[in-house]
Parts: C-alpha cells; sequence; structure tokens
C-alpha cells in the first residue's frame, strides 16, 4: 500500500501524466477489460481526450489512478442510451465520469475514495446539477455508498457490463454546506483541514493540548513557580537573553509594555517602518507619548547600514531605536546583526519585535535591550501569553507606570508577581520540550525556497525583496485579474489554510503561506491551484490591440 501522506490528488497537467494515463488506458481497458483491440504501442488515447479532464492520483512521478470528466453532449451514455434525459430528474447542467481506473496493486487503498472525492468536489464547483458515470456491476454496491443511484438497463458487452447511475451534485452541495455550519456550530473546524499555513492560530506542538487540559494549580505553588521558572531559563537559553517576563496577555500587550518602558527613558527615538506591523508599533509609540522620529521604506524592502547611520548621526539626543524584527505582512526579515552592531556603536537601546521571528527562525537577542514574543506563534503553543526580554540594566518606572508594566517590578518580587494560569504555562512549557527548533528551521527555510522557486516560476512576484526574504513568511502579489479573496476561499476549500483574511492583504490583493508553529510540508497542490488561477486570468483577458507602427 502506498503512504497515504505521498499521495496527491490532482488534475493531470503535465506531459509524462498524459504518458501514463494512455498506459493505464490501455491496461485496463485493452488488457484486463476487452473493449478495445491490442495494439503494439501499449498505449489507448480516449477517443474523448482533447475534451476530457483527468483527475489522478500520483505518487512522486508515479500515476497510480485516474478518472475523466467530460460535459460536452452528447455524452459516452448518450450513444449507449436513446433519450437519456428521460431516464434522470430534471436538470440543467450535466457532468459525466468515465475512465475510472487504478492500478492493480493499489486498488482497495485510499486511492479510488481520493480520485471520487476530488472529481465530486470539482463538480461541486462547476455548479453542476448531477453527474452520471457507467459503474462496473462489480462494485454495484461500492458506488451505491457514495451516493449513486443506478438508472436504466446494463450497458456495455455480455463480459463487461455497466450500470449507468448518477449522483445528485446540487442536493450534495447543499447538504455538504449544511454540515460545515453545523461544525462550526459545534466549534473550530481546524481539525478538519489538512494543511494550516496561517500566521495564527498555528499548528499547535506535540503535548500541548494534553499539558493545557490538566489539573490546574495555583500561582503561589512551589511545584509551579518551579515550572514556571524553568520555562523563564529555557526561553533565554533559546534566544541568548538575560530575562524574561511572561504575562497573560497578547503581543500587542507586550508591545505597549515596550512602549511604556521607553517612555522612562530621556531622549528621543528612532521607530523603523517598513510594514503593516511597522506602523502599529508606530501608533503605539505615539499613543505611549513617546518623543521619536520616523525612517519608513516601501514594502518589501528593508533598511540599509548607511541610511540608519545618516539618520542617526543627523539626530541629537537619541537614545534607542525600535524595529519588527520579521514584518510579517510583507514577508521581510530585517537585519537583527546590522540593527546590533549599529545600535552598539551609537550607544542606542535597541528594541526589537520578535512575536513573528521568535520560534520561526534563528534569533540571537544578545544585546538586545528589549524584545517581544508570544506563545501562539512560532513556538508553537496556545495564545494567551506575551514575553518581554529584557537586559538586566532595564530602567525602572519609579511609580510612573502602571504596575503590570513595569518590567523592573516584576524582578523585585520573590514569587510570581500576578495571576497567570498553571495550564497556558504548562502547555507553552510542552511546546518549548517537544520543538525541535534548529531542524524545524532547517526545514521551513528549504520549503520556502521550493515553495518561492515555484511561484516564481509561473511568473508570481514575491513581495520581499530576495536579500531580506523572511525564511518563514512568504507574501504573494495576486495580478488584479485574480482576486486574492477568491484564492483564498479556493486553497481553504481544498483544505489549505493561507493567509488572505487581514484587511492589509486584501487591500493589496496579496496572499500568505506562514510556516509557524508545528507546521508540515507544504503540498504541491498550492503551486497547481495557483497556475491554473492564472491561465484562467489569462483566457479572460482580452487580446491588446496591436498598436500601428
Amino acid at each position: 500500500m502506498p503512504d497515504q501522506d505521498s499521495l496527491i490528488f490532482k488534475v493531470a497537467t503535465e506531459a509524462w501524466e498524459f504518458e501514463q494515463i494512455h498506459q493505464l488506458n490501455y491496461q485496463t481497458f485493452v488488457d484486463e477489460i476487452p473493449q478495445h483491440q491490442h495494439n503494439k504501442h501499449g498505449k489507448l488515447v480516449d477517443k474523448f481526450h482533447s475534451e476530457n479532464t483527468y483527475v489522478i492520483c500520483v505518487r512522486g512521478r508515479e500515476v497510480l489512478g485516474m478518472i475523466a470528466l467530460r460535459d460536452k453532449r452528447p455524452l459516452s451514455l448518450d450513444h449507449k442510451l436513446e433519450n437519456l434525459e428521460s431516464y434522470l430528474p430534471p436538470f440543467k447542467t450535466i457532468l459525466e465520469y468515465r475512465l475510472l481506473a487504478v492500478k492493480k496493486q493499489h486498488r482497495n487503498t485510499a486511492i479510488f475514495k481520493g480520485i471520487m472525492k476530488k472529481s465530486f468536489d470539482m463538480a461541486i464547483k462547476g455548479d453542476y446539477d448531477i453527474a452520471v458515470i457507467s459503474g462496473t456491476t462489480l462494485q454495484a454496491r461500492l458506488y451505491k455508498h457514495l451516493g449513486y443511484k443506478p438508472f436504466g438497463p446494463l450497458v456495455g458487452k455480455q463480459d463487461a457490463l455497466y450500470q449507468p447511475m448518477y449522483i445528485d451534485i446540487a442536493g450534495a452541495a447543499e447538504l455538504k454546506k449544511q454540515s460545515l455550519i453545523l461544525k462550526a456550530d459545534k466549534g473550530s473546524t481546524m481539525d478538519q483541514l489538512l494543511f494550516n499555513y496561517l500566521p495564527g492560530p498555528v499548528s499547535i506542538a506535540e503535548g500541548v493540548m494534553e499539558a493545557n487540559s490538566a489539573e490546574p494549580n495555583s500561582h503561589r505553588s512551589q511545584i509551579f513557580m518551579d515550572h514556571f521558572n524553568e520555562l523563564r531559563r529555557a526561553l533565554c537559553e533559546r534566544v541568548n537573553a538575560p530575562r524574561v517576563q511572561i504575562i497573560t496577555g497578547s503581543g500587542t500587550l507586550a508591545n505597549d509594555i515596550v512602549a511604556a518602558q521607553l517612555s522612562v527613558l530621556p531622549g528621543r527615538g528612532l521607530l523603523l517602518v517598513n510594514g503593516e506591523f511597522g506602523s502599529r508599533l508606530q501608533d503605539q509609540a505615539r499613543r505611549a507619548g513617546l518623543d521619536f522620529d520616523v525612517i519608513e521604506v516601501d514594502k518589501g524592502g528593508t533598511f540599509s547600514r548607511q541610511m540608519l547611520d545618516t539618520k542617526i548621526s543627523q539626530t541629537d539626543t537619541l537614545e534607542w531605536i525600535w524595529a519588527v524584527h520579521c514584518e510579517t505582512s510583507t514577508g521581510v526579515l530585517n537585519d537583527i546583526d546590522m540593527l546590533r552592531e549599529l545600535s552598539n556603536h551609537h550607544g542606542l537601546k535597541l528594541c526589537l519585535d520578535g512575536i513573528s521571528s521568535i520560534g520561526s527562525c534563528h534569533v540571537d537577542l544578545k544585546d538586545v535591550y528589549l524584545a517581544t514574543a508570544v506563545s501562539g506563534k512560532g513556538i508553537g503553543s496556545l495564545p494567551g501569553l506575551a514575553m518581554v526580554f529584557c537586559r538586566e540594566d532595564v530602567q525602572s518606572g519609579n511609580h510612573q507606570l502602571p504596575i503590570y508594566f513595569d518590567l523592573a517590578y516584576y524582578e523585585t518580587k520573590q514569587g510570581i508577581p500576578f495571576t497567570i494560569s498553571s495550564n497556558a504555562i504548562y502547555a507553552l512549557n510542552a511546546a518549548m520540550n517537544n520543538s525541535d527548533w534548529p531542524k524545524r528551521f532547517a526545514d521551513v527555510k528549504q520549503w520556502s525556497e521550493d515553495l518561492r522557486s515555484d511561484f516564481e516560476g509561473i511568473k508570481l512576484k514575491i513581495l520581499a525583496e530576495e536579500h531580506c526574504r523572511a525564511p518563514h513568511v512568504t507574501t504573494i502579489v495576486l495580478p488584479r485579474s485574480i482576486s486574492s479573496l477568491d484564492m483564498g476561499k479556493q486553497l481553504e476549500d481544498e483544505g489549505i489554510l493561507v493567509s488572505y483574511r487581514s484587511q492589509y492583504l486584501m487591500e493589496d490583493n496579496h496572499i500568505q503561506v506562514c510556516f509557524m508553529g508545528d507546521c508540515q510540508k507544504p503540498p504541491r497542490m498550492i503551486t497547481y491551484f495557483l497556475r491554473e488561477a492564472l491561465k484562467k486570468a489569462a483566457v479572460r483577458q482580452p487580446a491588446r490591440k496591436a498598436v500601428p507602427a
């Protein structure tokens, strides 16, 4: 039996796929079922080949199974049954399934089911009312189990008889819609999806849910404090930071704490903006009443050392720099080493939003004054905990800050100063213990490189400039002829979650593939669906008129 994880169900598009389709057609309908004459080539090209759409199952470069879809009248069944409509319920659109074949050694596996499901989903998307098929009498019970209803007399030859059957596509589509509504009413349908490439909620690491459902402990108990302090040490070791405070809250809260800490420093700051989340830092700095200048570059770009050096040299009383490490909205990874060197050279305190980078790629917080992270992104736990990494010289608020925002206050307390969920801490600890970060980083980097190569191979633009691309976030610039909303929904229907619903993505017609948390290797289907969308868009575009010389 083939490994089900290695099976891909898709529409045939490649020359080698069609070559194997003709061979499988011959093996099934000449060698096994004597419907056609033998030939010396060992291939059978269907008479409707040019009009067929083939749904196939492939593993590597081997076609294991197939079925042909065709909607042009007369259908094959039109030639076998006079007045086909008289046997069927009323319909406006009809689709025929033909040439269902699976290699002998792979029958009675998930291949048959996968091919039929993919074909059925395509019929739903094509808005067909019904679909017909000539099912072998040997598998009549299986077809009925799948929802097909027999009609009319048997067709074919005496030694190869088939029962015409139909399935109500329109009715089944409505049932599927109602089923999804019921699932949504009962709770999340995330477990129904095959691939999660969202920036959040991410696929969680092993052991997280079990830890989160354990009997809670008091945050004052010694056993909990021991776990809590061990987690803090592990987090600091992973990112080379001297201290971390773990707080109940979101990434926005963590960055508000950074803004509050900066407000007690003398002098001005420099805020770097190259995307949506840099702009959010700017807003948070403004709301905190900070005195700062802004350097902004275009989306997809980053900051050069010369640019920053010039600005810093021209600005008096500069005290700090604040930037997003991974600008999630664009897929740009700003150069932390350059920012660190520059800050050290000019005696500035470097602060970083590491919410989308910590746990997703290598991050070294050496000499960084303040940096933020969360539990529900790259680390692969559940949302709900914010982290602020800080140097030992972090300045006290001296009663000027809300007590929850004063990082120095946390260090003055022997225990844990504020109530925090033991379950959330245990879940984060499980994610830390059960994640192989170096392997994950290497896998993610390779997956992103492969995907980007595929995307650029079909002439799609990657927003981030090549020299500053994050290894775990890819933002794809779609042509205006393809709606990012429609593309995202189509991939979602296929069980592939990509990011497309954020306002900043919809405004720019972008979609994103993000590898955060305990993610898995992406299927080739992502590129396939994008390529098919490009083909359809090209057909819809009117031909340009020639410009007179």
